[in-house]
This record gives structure tokens, sequence and C-alpha cells, in this order.
């Protein structure tokens, strides 16, 4: 603030002083106008640029295709963590199986998927490698076993269970055989630039795949977090109810995998028929013990009148 100092004796100084006041005044007003004017756009100085609500071009081939039923390649080729050549079918035929596609070298997403899988998988009573398979397969063909192995003993700690280690496979290939098992399931992927601007990193999605002891792709589930509920319908279910608990049986029929919302749904007409079933059990066993204790009547009147009859004189 400035502050005018007037000299009642002096009456020059005091209009000088004033005089001062008001060109000070002008020009601090100047510079605040011109700032303003600096800082704030007028209408139709900026200009907006046309929405665009479509995804880069590069990640057109980026996404899933649920291939339901579709038969995997078993007879491909890969290599596994101990860097043994070793096809695809042998691990199949008695259990059914998760399977994931990642590559071991993903900064981000990949990992979240599988530690998401791991996590899901302490929560359910079924165990790999006694009732199912994990199998993750690498789509970088530049990956070989060392780091499939790193990774294999990373989740398999994480899991926290040392002896269901042979349950857990981690897979290396070649491009073809990388390509003929990404078509069937229906995984797209593309490669992208990394950081340094290098062509080694790949634009992808998240899912893991329920695969029946056949080898048929049964059930997908998107993203990086998986219900154990749904993990464990799904496996009971790919396994023809040959795995899990008279209850996962009874619960495989209640629920019903919907692939639109890649989860279980509770089939209203289903418990409904399940009650009925228990309804009527319930009841013809009740007519039945009825129709025993009204069988046994007779007998045991007879019986007392029988008696009666040979009973002493002195006895009645």
């Amino acid at each position: 603030m400035i502050t005018a100092v007037t000299n009642r004796k002096d009456p020059k100084m005091a209009t000088l002083a004033t005089s001062v006041l008001i060109a000070v005044s002008a020009a601090l007003l100047a510079i605040c106008t011109t700032s303003a004017a600096a800082q704030v756009s007028q209408p139709g100085d900026k200009q907006v640029g046309p929405e665009n609500d479509h995804p880069p071009a590069i990640l057109d081939k980026v996404g899933i295709s649920q291939n339901l039923n579709a038969q995997l390649p078993l007879g491909l080729s890969f290599v596994d963590e101990t860097g043994k050549q070793i096809q695809l079918g042998s691990y199949f035929g008695k259990h059914p199986a998760i399977l994931a596609l990642v590559y071991y070298q993903c900064p981000m997403l990949c990992s979240e998927e599988l530690n998401g899988l791991t996590s899901a998988l302490r929560m359910v009573d079924v165990k790999p490698g006694k009732d199912f398979e994990v199998i993750v397969v690498s789509i970088d063909p530049t990956e070989g076993p060392d780091l499939a192995a790193a990774k294999k003993r990373s989740y398999v700690k994480r899991y926290g269970q040392p002896e269901t280690a042979d349950g857990w496979h981690f897979l290396t290939g070649k491009q073809p055989e990388i390509d003929a098992l990404t078509k069937t399931v229906g995984f797209g992927y593309t490669k992208i630039p990394g950081p340094d601007g290098k062509l080694n990193q790949f634009a992808h999605a998240s899912a893991i795949q329920i695969v029946t002891p056949q080898g048929k792709l049964a059930q997908y589930y998107m993203g990086v977090e998986y219900s154990p509920k749904d993990l464990r319908l799904g496996l009971v279910e790919a396994s023809s109810n040959k795995i899990g608990t008279p209850v996962d049986n009874i619960l495989t029929y209640c629920y019903h995998y919907d692939p639109a919302t890649n989860s279980h749904s509770l089939i209203v007409a289903r418990v409904m028929q399940l009650g009925g079933l228990v309804m009527v059990l319930g009841l013809g066993g009740f007519m039945l013990v009825m129709f025993r204790r009204d069988a046994r009547q007779p007998e045991i009147h007879a019986n007392g009148i029988s008696q009666s009859n040979h009973m002493r004189p002195e006895q009645r």
C-alpha cells in the first residue's frame, strides 16, 4: 500500500505527493491488466481437437476371444523350466489344467496376473499336481529355461506348498508353436517398443483359461484377480466332477459358468429342482416310516388279544 504524505503548511508539496500517488497507481493497474490478459485466454483462442474414442491402431490385435470348447493342439513341442523338450499333451489326460499365457520379462501386467492366480489358488482346497496342473507359457520366443525356472521358484514359494512343485509348469517355445497356441486360445497380442526404444515388449490382455483333461478350453477368467469360488467350481466342472467334494459337485449343479461375466451364476431353476428333490425324498422317508408303523399295529394288537385269551381265569 502506498500512502501519500501531505504537508498542510506546504500546498505545493501536497499537490506533488498526490500526483505521484496517482501515477504509481495507474502504472500498477496497467501491469495487473496486462498480466491478467496474458493469463486468461479469450473465447476462440484455444482450438479443441476432435474427440477420439478409438484405441491406438497398434492395439487392434490385442484382446481375448473366448474359443470355448476349442481343442488345444496337444502335439505342440515346448521346453520346460529344466530345459527338457516336452509336448503340451503330456500335461493332459488325467487332470484339468489352468493355462496362462504371459512373458517372463513383462514389467507389470504378467506378474499381476500370476500373483492374482497364486493368491486365489491358496484359498482353493484342490492342489496342483494332485487335482489339476498349472501351465504357464511364454509368448516371447527369445526367453529360455533359465527365466522359466526363476519364475517357477518364485511362484511355488509364493504359493507356500513346495510339495506341489511338480504341478507347476513354466514353458518356453519357438514362434510357430507360440502362434499355434495363442491362435487356438484366442489370445491376441503385439510387440511394442520399451522405454529404451527397442521392440522387446508386448501389449496383451490378461486372462487365464480352464482346460479339460482332454485339452478343451472350458472357461475363461479375465483380469488379474480371480474368485477362488469360480476357480474351484471351474476346475471341478472341467474334471466332470471327478475332483472336489460332494458339496462341490452340488454347487456345480446349482451354479453355471456364464461366459459373458466370466463367472458362475446361480441357476434358480436348478436350485428349485434340487429343493423339490430333497422335499420328495424327505416326504417319501416320512411316509415309509408311517406305513411301517401302521403295518406293525395289527400285529401288536393281535398279539395282545392272543395273550389275553391264554391268560388263566385267576390272571384275568
